[in-house]
């Protein structure tokens, strides 16, 4: 791992790939909930904790000098504890428009890829992309789609989505290049629900199937 300065408070946490910056991610909220980094003379002592694919953001540290210091040496990292970040639970009908594609793309039928995704324990890794929109991994390499050459210049809300190692739900109608699976009628972001965002880093995300 590789510790950035960010701002007058802030460190940058480089990893070698997304699973060890998830693994990072779990390790800083376990020793933050244990009082093991305070937080600094920011807003309320706030200590903000930002995952991305290869990388985790810590601001607003009281020492931000003697984490980056000592974050190296935290050693290998355990994965994260299956459900510590809590869990959600997504209906899902499979009937995307990419379905038949993905299906052939792993020998499957489309009932084959309804299978392996509700028998797939998601986690979000990260969120971006829009407001409520989290990379969920936990797909096999081998189970990797690539992108949809020509992106669509409309994905409809609730649209269940592949790319690379990622599943994601589209908590908006809005362009998108992401291999359609299936739709939700979840919520994924309510700006009068708190937390507005129904999935957060770190949370555990099943598919149940809606026939």
């Amino acid at each position: 791992m590789r510790a950035l300065r960010a701002g007058a408070a802030g460190v940058l946490v480089e990893t070698a790939d997304g699973e060890q910056a998830q693994a990072l991610h779990a390790e800083v909220l376990r020793r933050r909930a244990e009082g093991r980094l305070p937080g600094g003379p920011g807003p309320g002592g706030l200590l903000e904790v930002v995952p991305a694919a290869r990388t985790v953001l810590v601001d607003g540290l009281a020492d931000p000098a003697a984490f980056a210091a000592a974050v190296a040496g935290w050693g290998e990292l355990p994965p994260p504890v299956p459900g510590s970040g809590g869990t959600v639970e997504l209906p899902v009908r499979f009937d995307g428009p990419d379905l038949d594609e993905v299906a052939a793309g792993w020998g499957t039928s489309r009932e084959g890829v309804a299978e392996v995704l509700t028998a797939t324990a998601f986690r979000v890794a990260f969120c971006g992309f829009a407001p409520g929109f989290g990379y969920l991994a936990g797909l096999p390499e081998e189970l990797r789609v690539p992108r949809r050459a020509t992106p669509r210049t409309a994905v409809p809300a609730g649209s269940v989505g592949l790319a690379g190692p990622y599943a994601g739900v589209y908590p908006r109608s809005s362009p998108g290049g992401w291999q359609l699976v299936g739709r939700t009628d979840a919520v994924l972001w309510d700006p009068g629900r708190d937390p507005a965002a129904l999935l957060a880093p770190g949370t555990d995300v099943r598919f149940t199937e809606v026939r």
